[in-house]
């Protein structure tokens, strides 16, 4: 109720002009302050907690240096998937069986899912990021790339400050703000925390258990479906609509089964509609990605990593290595950004022009190969290329 009688107050009374992205810091900054306090927190809890926020120009840097994502998926997964990542995965879910076993009562999330992402996060909590957070959510704020995203978030901070959850001299965290083993914002902090070690507090660095639990409830929010599956390694025959590829298109497993689809192991998971998603194109790994997978992209926007977590995820749970096929060389990140204009010049939104096959890129591919009579597994080659 605090909270919604606070809202009313802020829309009701006069208050100050907010300072705009991308001008002075320090006028950003009592923008911020003014802001804090018609929200309701008081004056000197506003300033202590923004007393030594800084500009951090290493943020910037990091936010526009993720080449990692041009990587196909074969490679970014080999990459992240090691053997000893693998153990260790393994190790960690027997450790915290117990609170494994909890969250698959409680919120019906597999331990692998969420063993992958406390894999590839922060390698078990072992490296969480050294960015001080409060400087990095009031630095992307700052900019004008995504401040929607990252303002909202310094509010979010200053509640948990308020609590005794962050110390805005010493929480440290990723470059983007998340903090914690799974590497969560403070906005998700405060949404869906959970107390699972039982210590009256939700330490997202310091406990497994609260870090668990809190990226379970977090999935179990973000429209997760209780104990099932999310994707499932297949085989594709080597003749089919193509176009139908993508999660753009569901079909059941028994109707893909017409089409020659098939589980590469055991029997289909679910008998719920499901996409057909060939990373490499036609002649490389193939996944049937069920309802659940559509959640990921809610945790992060990257195919690439979106896919390999998902993957992870099976393995750690006993899947065997993916097939990899024989697929047709990708085109280099110079390459990428040529047909990335040759697509946005004959009307395709491919987003914008930075070398990586994101979803947009994705989409326009395989409508170009449609109308060009090329096989549309939405996989560009120089041969598309060559074409356009």
């Amino acid at each position: 109720m605090r909270n919604v009688l606070t809202a009313l107050a802020f829309l009701l009374t006069a208050q100050p002009a907010l300072a705009a992205c991308g001008g002075g810091f320090g006028s950003f900054v009592n923008g911020l302050k003014a802001e804090a306090v018609q929200r309701g927190h008081a004056a000197s809890t506003v300033d202590a907690f923004f007393a030594g926020v800084r500009h951090d120009p290493s943020v910037i840097k990091a936010d526009r240096a993720q080449g990692v994502f041009q990587l196909d998926f074969t490679t970014f997964a080999r990459r992240l998937i090691s053997q000893s990542r693998l153990n260790s995965g393994i190790a960690n879910g027997q450790r915290y069986s117990n609170v494994f076993d909890r969250i698959e009562a409680d919120y019906g999330v597999s331990r692998g899912v969420l063993l992958a992402f406390w894999a590839f996060e922060t390698d078990y909590g072992s490296f969480q990021g050294d960015f001080n957070t409060l400087n990095a959510l009031t630095t992307l704020a700052h900019d004008c790339r995504r401040p929607e995203l990252f303002r909202p978030q310094i509010f979010a901070a200053l509640e948990l400050y308020e609590h005794g959850d962050f110390d805005p001299a010493r929480t440290t965290g990723a470059w983007a703000g998340e903090i914690g083993m799974v590497q969560m914002l403070p906005g998700d902090i405060i949404e869906n925390g959970v107390d699972g070690d039982g210590d009256g507090h939700v330490s997202l660095k310091t406990s497994a258990p609260d870090a668990l639990m809190s990226g379970a409830k977090m999935l179990r929010h973000l429209g997760w479906r209780p104990n099932e599956p999310w994707i499932q390694e297949i085989t594709v025959p080597d003749q089919m609509d193509w176009s139908w590829t993508g999660l753009r298109t569901t079909l059941t497993p028994s109707e893909w089964e017409k089409v020659g689809v098939r589980p590469r192991s055991g029997r289909w998971l679910s008998n719920q509609p499901a996409s057909v998603i060939i990373p490499q194109g036609r002649k490389g790994p193939a996944f049937l990605a069920y309802p659940n997978f559509s959640v990921y992209f809610e945790w992060n926007q990257s195919f690439t990593y979106v896919l390999t977590a998902a993957y992870f995820a099976t393995r750690l749970q006993g899947a065997p290595v993916f097939n990899a096929g024989n697929p047709e060389p990708g085109l280099s990140g110079a390459q990428m950004k040529q047909l990335q204009q040759k697509l946005s010049a004959r009307g395709y939104d491919v987003g914008k022009v930075d070398g990586i096959l994101g979803a947009n890129t994705r989409e326009a591919v395989q409508a170009i190969q449609k109308e060009l009579g090329m096989p549309a597994d939405a996989w560009p080659t120089a041969a598309l290329l060559n074409r356009l």
